[in-house]
Order: C-alpha cells, then sequence, then structure tokens
C-alpha cells in the first residue's frame, strides 16, 4: 500500500485552487506536487512526474479538462472538480474516479480521496465478502399490503419503482402495484445491490436498465430522470460495477 498519493491541481480558479490546498494539506496520505492555471500549463509537468491523481476543472481557458483527459498517457486517477453538474455522464465515460460539485465541503473531499487510498490497499481476507454473498441471493421475494391484502412480490421482476405522493407504485412486466408505503421503508426491504434511487420520485432495477442518455434511464418503454440529487452516487454505483 502507498504511504501517500501524489497530486496536481488543475484550476484557473484562484478561491478554488487555496479550497483544495487546503483540504490537502490536512489530508496525511495525500501530498500535493503542483498547482496549475490550464491543462496546458501542467501537460510538460504530468509527464515528467506522474501523480497518482489529478484534481481537475472542467471549463478552463484554451482547453477544457474533459478534452484534457483522453489526451494524458498515463492516465493519473481524476476527481472533477466543477460547479457544473450536466457533465456527470461525460465524466462517466471518461472514467472518472470522482465528481465533486462545487462549492463542496471537506467532509465531501475526504470521503472521495479515502476511497481512492483504500482502493490502492490489498483485498480485504475473502471471508467476510463469501459471508456477504452468501445471503444476498435469499432474499427473492417481498410482501407488500396492497389494499386489504398482502401480495407477494418477487425482486427479480420489479422494472422499477414510481412515488405517488403517499402511495408507490411497482411496475413489473406484468402489472403496476400500488402500495401505501415510503421509499425509505421500500428500500430497507428491496436487496441495496440490486436496487439504486435515481431520482425523488424513482427507484430502478439495475440489471434492467437498457442504456442511459443524457441523464435519462431507458427501462423498457418507460423513460425515467436522473436528478442533479442522486446522478452523483448513481454514476458511481454503476461505475463499481464495471
Amino acid at each position: 500500500m502507498k504511504d501517500k498519493l501524489t497530486c496536481y491541481i488543475i484550476e484557473d480558479e484562484h478561491l478554488a485552487q487555496e479550497m483544495l490546498e487546503e483540504y490537502i494539506s490536512k489530508v496525511s496520505f495525500l501530498e500535493l506536487k503542483g498547482t496549475f492555471m490550464s491543462p496546458l500549463e501542467a501537460a510538460a509537468h504530468l509527464a515528467a512526474d506522474q501523480p497518482d491523481l489529478l484534481f481537475l476543472d472542467i471549463n478552463m481557458p484554451d482547453l477544457d479538462g474533459l478534452s484534457f483527459i483522453p489526451m494524458l498517457n498515463p492516465k493519473p486517477l481524476i476527481i472533477l472538480t466543477t460547479a457544473y453538474d450536466q457533465y456527470a455522464l461525460k465524466a462517466y465515460d471518461l472514467e472518472v474516479k470522482d465528481y465533486l460539485l462545487k462549492p463542496f465541503t471537506f467532509e465531501r473531499f475526504y470521503k472521495a480521496v479515502l476511497r481512492l487510498y483504500q482502493e490502492q490497499s490489498p483485498r480485504p481476507a475473502p471471508e467476510k465478502k463469501e459471508k456477504k454473498a452468501a445471503t444476498k441471493p435469499e432474499q427473492e421475494y417481498i410482501f407488500l399490503k396492497v389494499g386489504h391484502r398482502i401480495q407477494k412480490v418477487a425482486t427479480r421482476d420489479i422494472l422499477f419503482v414510481e412515488g405517488m405522493k403517499d402511495y408507490l407504485r411497482i411496475h413489473t412486466r406484468e402489472e403496476k402495484i400500488m402500495t401505501l408505503l415510503s421509499f425509505a421503508k421500500l428500500e430497507e426491504l428491496l436487496p441495496a445491490q440490486e436496487f439504486a434511487r435515481v431520482h425523488r420520485s424513482f427507484l430502478v432495477a439495475i440489471d434492467k436498465i437498457d442504456h442511459i442518455e443524457k441523464n435519462r434511464i431507458q427501462i423498457a418503454d418507460q423513460l425515467i430522470p436522473i436528478s442533479d440529487t442522486y446522478a452523483e452516487a448513481f454514476y458511481n454505483r454503476l461505475k463499481g460495477l464495471q
């Protein structure tokens, strides 16, 4: 395991630069090697130093961060730092490790870098993973109150769930089931690794996703929006499944 992750900042706003420098100085396993105002300024240094981690802004003069990423060889771990959320899908395609929306807190920053640092560690012993994995397939169905009856619903049949004020409408390929239940309670019942919240009004079965385009998910004949609130966590979930 590495003692430290060496890192660069490429950011054209002085206040944002100073904030990142301050955050990095608080983390014992990060070592700042350079701060630059643009990708062009940093390019030669990156090739020579080959830092482990790059904090990269998107909107910058001359060359934007997203256009710069494919030019990097070798490519370090990349965390995007931006005030704009519309680039999340493009960032996912470029295999960016995290997407920090300005202004972000130190806590959010620390969670992002700690996860990357821990990825450099040896894998934990397989015992716990195997034990945990063994319990997941057992949850093949749930019971829901539907009108005056209790209905058994196979989790593998659920396509997505839609919030309808006090009710939830559960969509399967065969039917739509209305139940008086909150999203929070339903998420307790469902196997967490198989479902993801993508909007305050929608929860989806990950394996039923046909495709994602422009922050909208296609499942069967339904287009489901991905809201800003859930986008970052959702795309990180998908990245973790690769």
